[in-house]
């Protein structure tokens, strides 16, 4: 039995229009045209266009799932891969759930969540750099920066700065709902001690360097919503306190 394009992209929920971009590029081709100038598809490109869809759902480009398929030429060892791939990404997804509840719940309870749990499910460069693909494809698109990339050497510095930073913002949300004035001393000593935690682990940051860049955060849409998501109010608590900072030890 003939599928035509419409068919198949009722039964797959895949777009004509991309099915025909999979033509155009030679990742599903169609196994006959007929004389009136119509796609037909079979069982077998079928099979093809439902191994393309597991790539896919891993995150894979299309320029890396053809070479794949290309290097697979059977589809049992296709399937055999997608489900040692998926069922990978599965263990990883279900270890950050578990790490996402814990948090929620840790701010239902007011409390501080152990440093130690705070990044379990983020314990490799892949997956630090699946983690940071929202915020590379933003600053691209905004700013035309350099994505940021995680490399094997720099996983365990990388998590210790980011359980420091995360402890950081975590205080100074706490401070926030306890009514602690953005000048008061603590907060003061809070930023000093971040400040010397960065500059020791080859970040120099003046509080001046701070102070701007937390008022950056403010013109940020991707960074102001980030914080403000943690707490309504903690990007503009955070930006007065690093101005108070700065002006407290000049």
């Amino acid at each position: 039995m003939l599928y035509t394009v419409k068919e198949v992209s009722e039964l797959s929920k895949v777009t004509i229009k991309t099915l025909h971009h999979y033509h155009k590029i030679g990742l599903l081709l169609p196994c006959t045209i007929s004389e009136a100038g119509y796609r037909l598809y079979g069982i077998k490109e079928l099979e093809r266009l439902q191994e393309i869809l597991f790539y896919k759902e891993l995150e894979f480009s299309l320029d890396q799932i053809k070479e794949m398929m290309e290097h697979h030429a059977d589809r049992l060892s296709i399937l055999s891969q997608q489900e040692e791939l998926l069922l990978s990404r599965k263990d990883r997804l279900d270890t950050i759930v578990q790490t996402l509840r814990k948090s929620i719940g840790c701010i239902k309870e007011g409390e501080n969540m152990d440093n130690k749990e705070m990044f379990k499910g983020f314990e490799s460069e892949e997956e630090w750099n699946k983690a940071l693909v929202e915020q590379n494809q933003y600053l691209k698109e905004t700013y035309g920066m350099d994505s940021l990339e995680v490399v094997p050497e720099k996983v365990q510095e990388i998590n210790e700065q980011a359980v420091e930073a995360m402890t950081f913002i975590n205080k100074m949300a706490s401070s926030l709902r306890a009514g602690i004035k953005h000048n008061d001393e603590e907060i003061g000593n809070l930023i000093g001690y971040h400040l010397e935690f960065m500059n020791k682990h080859g970040h120099p940051t003046s509080a001046k360097d701070f102070a701007a860049q937390t008022q950056f955060f403010l013109n940020d849409d991707f960074h102001l919503k980030m914080l403000e998501d943690q707490q309504t109010g903690l990007a503009y608590y955070l930006s007065a306190a690093a101005e108070s900072f700065v002006a407290t030890n000049q």
